[in-house]
């Protein structure tokens, strides 16, 4: 599948519940409710670079399949993972939770259970 571009989120089921589930302090949980990411993708073969953009901040992950990564959470905890892909599905495992991203239409479709909750977050290409 091809996840390279820009990507506009523009519909996030449970997420509030998710980051609570996750630990996320209060503040980040108001704050991250009141706005949409945008996501910009590049691949390089197996290499991957996400960045995600709000008003509030940028984070910029980095990962190449296969190999574990570490990772930055919006509040500023790190965590490692690695991510495989997996019949065309990006899919990054932790001790806390699953995510399984992949390309549904012309969606992008990311669905990260942790314990009891699913987040679904759905993007648009924008370019």
């Amino acid at each position: 599948m091809d996840f390279s571009g820009t990507w506009k989120v523009y519909s996030e089921e449970n997420l509030e519940e998710f980051l609570k589930e996750v630990g996320a302090p209060a503040m980040v949980i108001k704050m991250r409710k009141e706005v949409k990411p945008v996501i910009v993708i590049v691949r390089t073969g197996n290499d991957f670079t996400f960045t995600i953009k709000t008003p509030a901040f940028t984070k910029v992950h980095s990962f190449t399949l296969g190999k574990e990564s570490e990772m930055t959470i919006m509040d500023g905890r790190k965590f490692k993972c690695t991510v495989r892909e997996e019949n065309g599905k990006l899919i990054s495992e932790t001790d806390k939770f699953c995510s399984v991203r992949e390309i549904q239409g012309d969606e992008m479709v990311e669905t990260v259970t942790a314990g009891a909750v699913t987040f679904i977050s759905r993007s648009k290409r924008v370019s």
